[in-house]
């Protein structure tokens, strides 16, 4: 006599029962086939991608696997992401593939089931708290974890120590923060949509949803929105003023100002050739809300003998690419054509220019 399926709900998924019936998905014949149709949804929609703006979209696989996640759960919800992960990649390769950043597909579609699957009535609230958890904990945090594993693993350590000390970069966590309403919004519509059809399939349980917002669903947002704002603002404003900015310079952006800083080296002091003088700036440190800038300058002299060896074996190696150079860049300089002569500390107001204070001191 076959066992008839649970067909149980519950309030959270903190209780034994609900981790059974999770894992006897896994032995019902019709949820696996569900579960394949799911992935493939979600494999091919993974190129498309509804834009808003710049930078901004809201990426249609996000659908299906909110959807997929709703009616296999938690437990179906690991295999289903590491296949649709890897099959997605094979399909549409973007870089190098590397295998962590399937973490981040398991990571969603977990947050997915937990809010979602089984639940005795799925909300606004449970679908608004599953995009919360993704987009702050999997997007902002865990993926520069991944990030800067994947820096070690190619030999770039520098960047890595800056992925995790830049958990919360500005870019990423305001691109979610601005995301999350909408996907939220759109997420409730769509499942809105779609749950009578899944309940008719006996697909899902739970009493009727009611997915329409009202004055608590929207509070509930904006709490969660001020939660990611407060929390993005306490940390960056951290994260500038104990971080050098100097590690942020796009390579145009650091020659300009290491071009700068020679200049001003060269005005306030007669002791080196100009033709043979290059900055390197050390560190730059500004508040969030400041327009002071401390920057910590190293002056070096260009060893001329050592520079033309380097031309003559390298044509690349020129003076424009010394001046690229970051702080560590003399030092892994396998020709050591730039010799340190002195270090200096300069304030700079960024509104207006004007340096507030310079002071140099010669290597001894």
């Amino acid at each position: 006599m076959s066992k008839i399926k649970s067909t149980a709900v519950y309030k959270t998924p903190f209780s034994a029962a609900y981790w059974r019936d999770a894992a006897a998905e896994l032995k019902d014949t019709k949820m696996l086939v569900v579960t394949a149709l799911m992935i493939a949804l979600r494999v091919a929609l993974k190129p498309l991608a509804i834009p808003l703006g710049p930078q901004l979209s809201i990426q249609t696989a996000m659908l299906a696997t909110a959807l997929g996640a709703m009616i296999f759960g938690p437990v179906v919800a690991i295999p289903a992401a590491m296949v649709s992960d890897t099959v997605g990649f094979m399909i549409y390769p973007t870089g190098d593939y590397f295998l962590p950043f399937m973490l981040t597909e398991i990571a969603s579609t977990m947050f997915y089931a937990l809010f979602l699957y089984r639940a005795e009535k799925v909300t606004p609230v449970r679908v608004m708290l599953s995009r919360f958890c993704i987009c702050f904990f999997v997007n902002v945090v865990l993926q520069q974890f991944i990030y800067a594993w994947w820096y070690s693993y190619i030999g770039n350590p520098e960047q890595a120590r800056e992925s995790i000390l830049g958990i919360m970069t500005v870019t990423r966590i305001f691109k979610n923060l601005a995301m999350f309403p909408i996907e939220s919004v759109v997420l409730t519509l769509f499942l809105r949509f779609l749950m009578p059809v899944t309940k008719r399939a006996k697909l899902t349980y739970g009493a009727d949803a009611d997915m329409k917002f009202n004055t608590r669903q929207v509070v509930v947002m904006i709490l969660l929105m001020c939660i990611g704002v407060a929390s993005a603002t306490g940390y960056l404003t951290y994260r500038y003023n104990t971080s050098s900015r100097s590690a942020d310079y796009k390579t145009e952006e650091r020659v300009a100002i290491q071009k700068e800083m020679a200049a001003l080296v060269l005005s306030e002091t007669d002791e080196w050739d100009e033709e043979t003088v290059i900055c390197v700036v050390d560190s730059a440190y500004r508040g969030l809300f400041e327009s002071e800038t401390d920057y910590t300058v190293a002056v070096y002299v260009l060893d001329e003998a050592a520079f033309a060896a380097g031309q003559a074996e390298d044509e690349s190696y020129t003076i424009e690419k010394l001046w690229t150079y970051s702080k560590s860049g003399p030092k892994k300089d396998k020709y050591q054509s730039l010799i340190k002569v002195a270090s200096c500390a300069v304030v700079k107001d960024e509104k207006t220019g004007e340096i507030l204070s310079f002071h140099c001191t010669p290597v001894e």
